[in-house]
């Protein structure tokens, strides 16, 4: 009796000129760990004086490409190589691409982490703190009343705009709003807190004017060709044949657009406005001339100097007192407070997004 040996899936796949289905994933981790394990032998020796986890990733992603293409070049020959080294180019860009992200995040949640779970650290402001001590809470106040301002001037002005350029506009006013919205997209953000300051100065004949509500201008420069382009995109994805329906129907063009253009194309349109308010709440420069910093609560925009995060970054950094690792810590914990509300904005625009997204299958 003769006995009949079964091979193995591996065995199978290799002999019939394929990788297993897996093999990319693993050789990629094991290209990760042989990486990491050159660079531990580094560290060890004294050559290098910490181990480097970005070069380690980044070794190791080239040496996957490398071996994935010589390892399905012998065994499923040239042209199959050749589509597994551009798939690997691919993922190998798009890694190298993630880890400034991952590496600014890991940094700043190491260095802020200490200050930012300490009691008083959203609970006080820095009024009469001069070492160790106090907390962002006026900084927070600020970001929010100024860039919710911000907020409230520009979404109206862009998205009214961005109706006019697709359903209205003909001609050389439509031309030039379009070229005057992408000059402002590209101006610099100072630019934008110098034209507040002296729109303010000269109104008030005060050179020395200092507010909130001159901040949330300079915002609004910033922000507005944004949500102009946003909005426009998304107007323009709407079918013309959801128009021509309601026109068919004898609905007039200004309710055809409130209830058949804008509801269809809300979704688009409330991320373009998120995204346009992260794009802001981190600028420092326009803030700094025209709402100045301070050290105590102000919740009136229209008096007064008023703090923001950006501003409390650069001023806890570049006006470090005799306890300089106090100011440092948090700068860096105002800094994770910063990067946590531009995330849950943008959380909360994909939930909005899918709230107001159209649903099918009715």
């Amino acid at each position: 009796m003769s006995s009949v040996t079964e091979a193995s899936p591996l065995t199978n796949s290799l002999t019939a000129g394929k990788l297993p289905r897996r093999s990319a994933l693993w050789v990629l981790l094991a290209s990760w760990a042989v990486s990491a394990a050159v660079f531990a032998m580094l560290y060890l020796s004294g050559a290098v004086d910490g181990f480097n986890i970005v070069g380690t990733v980044v070794f190791g992603t080239v040496l996957y490409c490398v071996a994935i293409y010589v390892l399905s070049r012998l065994v499923e020959g040239s042209r199959k190589a050749k589509d597994r080294l551009m798939t690997a180019l691919v993922t190998a860009a798009f890694v190298i691409a993630l880890l400034p992200l991952i590496s600014i995040i890991y940094t700043t949640v190491v260095n802020g982490l200490p200050a930012f779970l300490t009691p008083t650290f959203f609970t006080s402001s820095q009024r009469n703190v001069v070492g160790a001590g106090g907390g962002v809470l006026h900084a927070v106040i600020g970001t929010l009343f100024v860039t919710g301002m911000a907020t409230l001037i520009s979404v109206p002005i862009g998205l009214l705009a961005s109706i006019y350029l697709v359903e209205y506009g003909r001609g050389r006013l439509a031309k030039a709003i379009t070229f005057f919205v992408d000059v402002m997209t590209g101006i610099p953000s100072i630019v934008a807190g110098l034209f507040a300051f002296a729109l303010f100065a000269l109104l008030f004949d005060d050179p020395g004017i200092r507010f909130g509500f001159g901040g949330a201008i300079a915002l609004s420069v910033l922000m507005i060709p944004v949500v102009v382009r946003s909005s426009e995109e998304m107007l323009k994805l709407v079918p013309n044949e959801l128009r021509e329906a309601a026109f068919a129907l004898g609905v007039p063009k200004w309710l055809t657009i409130l209830k058949v253009v804008l509801p269809t194309s809300m979704a688009g349109i409330v991320t373009g406005v998120m995204l346009s308010i992260a794009r802001v709440i981190g600028e420092t420069a326009p803030l700094l001339i025209i709402a100045g910093f301070t050290a105590s609560m102000n919740y009136d925009l229209f008096s007064e100097r008023m703090m923001t995060l950006p501003v409390f970054v650069y001023t806890q950094y570049a006006n470090q007192g005799a306890d300089s690792q106090a100011f440092i810590d948090r700068a860096w914990a105002g800094a994770l407070t910063l990067i946590l509300i531009v995330m849950l904005l943008n959380g909360l625009a994909r939930l909005i997004a899918y709230w107001f997204s159209p649903k099918l299958g009715r």
